[in-house]
C-alpha cells in the first residue's frame, strides 16, 4: 500500500491512540527517528525499540501494511530527498566490498524496471506533443542533475533549432530564462536532494505562461507540483551517489520518439553537419588519423 508522506506521518503521529503500547513506542521511534528506521529490518527497528521481530511485523499489518516491507518502503519513499550526503553515504556501510559492483547495477536495472511498469505513457505523448509545438525549449538541469540537462539539451539540438540548456554558471539562471513565454517549455530536471533554483525558475517560467515539463523520481518531487506535465524515473540509490540510470534511459526514449516525428528534418540536418564534421575533423576517420 502506497502512502505519500503527509499521509503516513498523520497515521503514525495519530496511531497511539489505537495501538498497543508497544506498538506506540514503534511509532513514536519511527517519528522521531524516521531516517534511521526507514533503513532498518524488522529485527534491527524492534531491537532498537526494545520489542520483538513479530511485534514490528504486527506493528505495520496494525497500520495497514501487508507486511514491513511495504511499511519500509513508504519510509523510505519518505526520507529520501531528506537525507544529507553524509547520511546517504552511512546507508552503505554494512555492505562489503565484494557486493558493491552487483548491488548498484542490480539497483540501476530495477529503477529501470520500476520506471517502466510505473510510467503514464499518456503523459508520455503528451510531453512529445508539447515539445514539437514549442516555439523554444529551455532545458534546466543544476548540481547532480545538470549531466542531465547536458545530454538532453545536445541531443534535441539536433532535433529543433531553438533549445537553451540551462546548467547555471556565468549567468544566473533566471537571466537564462529571462525571456521565455507562452510559446516555449521548459523542461526542469531535479532528483534528491532537490535544489531550490530549479524549484524556484520553474515558478517564474510558470508566470510568463510557459509549458513546464518536470522530469523527477515522484509525485512526493516539487516538481511534480509546478509541471503540467511530469515524468517520473526511479532515482533509488545505494550510496550518496544519485542514481540517475532510469532519468537517461527516459530522457533515450524521448529523445528517439521526438526524432522519430522530425525524421525528415532530423536527416536533412545530418547531412548537413556530416560535412562539417569530416571537413573540421570532429570525429577520427576510418584509418584513425
Amino acid at each position: 500500500m502506497e502512502q505519500n508522506a503527509q499521509e503516513l506521518l498523520d497515521r503514525l503521529n495519530h496511531s497511539g491512540k489505537k495501538l498497543s503500547k508497544s506498538h506506540r513506542r514503534i511509532a513514536e521511534c519511527i517519528v522521531n527517528h524516521y531516517d534511521k528506521a526507514a533503513f532498518m529490518t524488522a529485527s534491527k527497528l524492534g531491537e532498537y525499540v526494545g520489542v520483538s521481530e513479530s511485534t514490528v511485523v504486527r506493528f505495520a499489518s496494525a497500520l495497514g501494511y501487508e507486511g514491513f516491507p511495504q511499511l519500509q518502503k513508504a519510509l523510505q519513499e519518505l526520507v529520501r530527498h531528506r537525507l544529507t550526503a553524509s547520511q546517504r553515504l552511512e546507508m552503505t556501510g554494512e555492505m562489503e566490498s565484494g557486493q558493491v559492483l552487483n548491488k548498484v547495477l542490480r539497483t540501476d536495472m530495477q529503477n529501470i524496471r520500476s520506471t517502466l511498469d510505473e510510467l503514464d505513457i499518456n503523459v508520455f505523448d503528451a510531453v512529445v506533443e508539447s515539445l514539437l509545438t514549442a516555439r523554444k525549449i529551455y532545458v534546466l538541469g543544476l548540481r547532480a542533475s545538470a549531466p542531465l540537462a547536458e545530454f538532453f539539451g545536445h541531443y534535441l539540438n539536433f532535433i529543433f533549432p531553438n533549445v537553451d540548456t540551462v546548467t547555471s554558471g556565468v549567468s544566473d539562471v533566471f537571466e537564462q530564462i529571462a525571456r521565455i513565454s507562452e510559446e516555449d517549455v521548459l523542461i526542469g530536471i531535479s532528483f534528491p536532494r532537490y535544489t531550490n533554483h530549479t524549484v524556484k525558475a520553474m515558478r517564474f517560467a510558470r508566470s510568463r505562461g510557459a509549458t513546464l515539463i518536470g522530469i523527477t523520481d515522484g509525485p512526493l518531487s516539487p516538481l511534480h507540483t509546478e509541471s503540467n506535465y511530469c515524468l517520473m524515473a526511479k532515482s533509488d540509490m545505494s550510496s550518496f551517489v544519485d542514481s540517475l540510470a532510469a532519468p537517461i534511459s527516459l530522457i533515450n526514449a524521448l529523445i528517439v520518439a521526438l526524432s522519430q516525428r522530425r525524421r525528415h528534418q532530423v536527416v536533412e540536418y545530418f547531412h548537413e553537419v556530416e560535412d562539417i564534421w569530416n571537413e573540421y575533423g570532429v570525429y577520427l576517420s576510418k584509418s584513425g588519423e
